[in-house]
């Protein structure tokens, strides 16, 4: 797959999904997703991207693993630079605040995230990036 037919998809999925309320376009390779709202850290641009959904306590985890590509995805980059963040998932809107975790909560958490989206493992040994795991919780 292209690159640039995968950033189309995805830009269309989150749209469909946040139109539809999570209806339509909700899952990816079987999967529940979330679409997360940011704010570009250079442009300051609002960007939606559909990520695997792993919810924890109040909000969600996420991870950036970029398939375990050697490089973050871009979307780590604004969620660093602007962690207040928006997250549509089963109908609902969360205004959430994202925190990197450290790595022995990366540890901790591996195995929750891992039963939501077994193939983050895969992505882990695939690359020597340490793949960043953020908590987003309600401020």
């Amino acid at each position: 797959m292209s690159m640039l037919y995968f950033k189309v998809f995805m830009t269309v999925q989150a749209f469909v999904f946040r139109i539809t309320g999570g209806r339509l376009m909700g899952k990816l390779r079987g999967m529940d997703i979330c679409v997360v709202k940011t704010t570009g850290a250079k442009s300051g641009k609002i960007r939606y991207i559909p990520l695997m959904l792993v919810p924890y306590e109040e909000g969600v985890i996420l991870v950036a693993s970029m398939g375990g590509a050697p490089a973050h995805p871009s979307w780590y980059w604004n969620i660093k630079a602007h962690p207040e963040v928006l997250v549509y998932l089963e109908g609902k809107k969360l205004d959430l605040v994202a925190e990197q975790v450290s790595d022995d909560k990366k540890a901790e958490l591996w195995s929750l995230i891992c039963s939501f989206y077994p193939p983050y493992d895969d992505y882990q040994k695939k690359t020597e990036r340490n793949i960043p795991v953020f908590n987003c919780q309600p401020s």
